[in-house]
């Protein structure tokens, strides 16, 4: 039955806009939720699978967002000793591969440098990293245009040989590109998981001393781990830019991680569905709180449903709900009493 749950989760998502009817204000919480839940799922495999906390994951989706938005709007920047760079707009799309391409480079540094302490330290690096890019934005104006925003970042252009090209405008659109991007991510993840990297990955989180004494590379598979992941959140960032059309410093907010950490761990970390469980509740519940209440009020609730879950399923909702399932549908072992005889 868990095998099938995947697919009718995502069948569900194929035809929710339908049954949604045109209503571009759910629309735009749903395409918003995804890209935070993209973000989720590759924070996920570093905090689910490795134990490894990135408090600084929102570097990568917003290097992802910039690198995106720079390469396809153009730009013509000093970087000093009297050096130009002048770069000529090029296809969103190319953007998108170059802001994975980026944001993977820059988990291969930060996984590099932290990862032969691990522990605190790369929580430290991750953060710390995070703070750095974020004044990087704010204040090199001349190429990010720094509190001022990038603006008019155009939208991604898709096209098959002899089918003509499509610009993905319309909220519909966006939200149909989201969920391909989210579907590939899973792929690629459930893939990871199943295969002998995957098994060196838990072998880490679990026992390292044990893992380290059957030869596995605890730095090279935490920084591969940390590529896959950092790469998953720039193409979150990256269709986040394209989507908005708009993006500024704020980008880099602490909240968006924590928001991320949120949906891993109420969800279920080290699980495949619960960073996607956890997205849509918590992506979700802001927008369906709003029409209700106060803002206040909103975020009361909202913790208070995060200590109800976590105390009622500590593991998290896929974990809580699998174990329930189990113990209902386990056969019951009857009890044989023994005869008078072998009582005495």
């Amino acid at each position: 039955m868990s095998r099938f749950l995947p697919l009718a989760l995502l069948a569900g998502l194929v035809v929710l806009p339908l049954a949604l009817g045109p209503n571009p204000y759910l629309l735009n919480a749903l395409i918003v939720t995804g890209i935070l839940t993209i973000g989720a799922m590759s924070l996920n495999l570093l905090l689910g699978y490795t134990g490894q906390l990135s408090l600084g994951h929102i570097a990568f989706f917003g290097i992802g967002a910039y690198v995106s938005a720079l390469t396809s709007l153009g730009f013509d920047v000093e970087i000093g000793f009297g050096l130009r760079v002048v770069h000529a707009p090029w296809p969103a799309a190319v953007g998108f591969l170059l802001a994975t391409v980026a944001a993977g480079s820059c988990g291969y540094l930060i996984g590099r440098l932290s990862f032969r302490v691990r522990g605190a330290y790369f929580v430290i690096v991750t953060i710390s990293f995070a703070e750095v890019v974020r004044l990087v934005a704010l204040n090199w104006v001349e190429l990010t245009q720094g509190p001022l925003a990038l603006t008019n970042i155009p939208a991604i252009t898709l096209g098959l040989p002899g089918l003509g090209m499509w610009t993905l405008k319309t909220k519909l659109q966006n939200y149909y590109l989201v969920l391909a991007v989210g579907t590939l991510c899973y792929g690629v993840i459930a893939r990871l998981v199943g295969s002998q990297f995957g098994r060196a990955m838990r072998g880490l989180k679990e026992n390292e001393p044990l893992a380290l004494s059957v030869g596995i590379n605890a730095t090279r598979t935490l920084t591969v781990a940390a590529v896959i992941s950092a790469a998953m959140a720039g193409a979150a960032g990256s269709l986040y830019a394209h989507y908005l059309r708009i993006i500024d410093p704020d980008v880099f907010l602490f909240a968006t991680t924590v928001s991320m950490v949120i949906m891993v761990v109420a969800g279920g970390k080290g699980t495949l569905l619960g960073p996607i469980v956890g997205g849509l509740i918590f992506g979700l519940l802001p927008v369906a709180l709003r029409p209700v209440m106060a803002p206040e009020a909103q975020w009361i609730v909202y913790g208070l449903v995060l200590i109800v879950i976590l105390f009622v399923m500590p593991r998290g909702i896929v974990p809580g709900l699998s174990g329930l399932l189990g113990r209902r549908s386990a056969p019951t072992v009857p009890v044989l009493e023994a005869s008078p005889a072998v009582q005495r």
